[in-house]
């Protein structure tokens, strides 16, 4: 099985271990993920706010490289996932249909029969671990754009993680903004936003926070020193992407490394678990 692949930036930057997880589950399960040749930037988070035209045909350039590939188009950034949604939905509405499906990372793995073929997979079941699943603003709205049909409450990842082992906790904030586009501008903002989310996953009884989104495993992530400081205690809770908990689970030897570029270390919480 061959898909094609859209890295984006933050994937070949501050989001590595997101890009070399979902490569080494795609080699595991047997899926062959090809680079686009020759990509660009799809103008997330700024090009669509400050000039339209070139947002416009930043994605329209990369999505007429993916046609000629001929492939599925597998998106992991939910960011760039959105901006390659809005121009699939502007192409229609002139008329130009593609010819192949723009996957984020949890559409892929839950709808194209990856299920059951990591199912049968497991070397290290994720037993006692508790979690719970953040999928943000990009992945699912506007669901007129992504097609999202739960887009208030997704369950791909609950899937993902109870297929795996672990104890997925229901909560209400699957889907509230992090802050990803004021990380820069507002960072006041960001603060209070993932203040509350930490806060709730806690609250819920959570132990660590799945992510499939750079801009929100960034977020959560580096703002818990300054959070701390802010809060007069210590917030220390572990943000794991998707694909580096499948990987876990299905025995990848590189997970140690992925875990060592997070600002929050999952090292001991997976520990006390058995699974490292």
């Amino acid at each position: 099985m061959k898909v094609s692949y859209y890295p984006g930036c933050a994937l070949h930057g501050t989001a590595r271990e997101y890009d070399e997880s979902t490569k080494a589950v795609g080699t595991i399960l047997g899926v062959e993920l090809g680079e686009l040749p020759d990509w660009n930037c799809c103008g997330a988070s700024s090009a669509h706010v400050t000039d339209p035209s070139l947002a416009h045909n930043l994605v329209a350039r990369n999505l007429a490289i993916a046609e000629k590939e001929g492939r599925d188009l597998l998106v992991p950034c939910a960011a760039c996932y959105s901006r390659f949604k809005a121009g699939e939905r502007e192409m229609e509405e002139g008329t130009h249909r593609l010819n192949f499906r723009i996957l984020n990372l949890l559409e892929f793995l839950v709808e194209d029969g990856l299920l059951e073929r990591m199912k049968g997979m497991i070397k290290r079941p994720l037993n006692g671990l508790k979690i719970v699943s953040y999928y943000g603003c990009l992945l699912v709205r506007p669901p007129k754009v992504t097609g999202a049909k739960k887009y208030e409450n997704p369950e791909e990842m609950d899937r993902l993680l109870g297929l795996l082992g672990a104890e997925a906790i229901p909560w209400s904030y699957k889907t509230d903004c992090c802050g990803g586009s004021l990380v820069l501008t507002r960072t006041d903002i960001v603060r209070q936003l993932t203040r509350k989310l930490i806060d709730k996953a806690l609250e819920a009884g959570a132990e660590a926070i799945a992510v499939a989104c750079p801009l929100c495993h960034s977020n959560l992530d580096t703002r818990q020193e300054e959070i701390s400081r802010e809060a007069g205690q210590d917030y220390r809770i572990p943000i794991l992407y998707i694909t580096e908990l499948i990987g876990l689970s299905l025995g990848h030897p590189d997970t140690g490394k992925w875990f060592r570029r997070h600002f929050v270390d999952p090292g001991e919480l997976l520990a006390s678990k058995g699974l490292v």
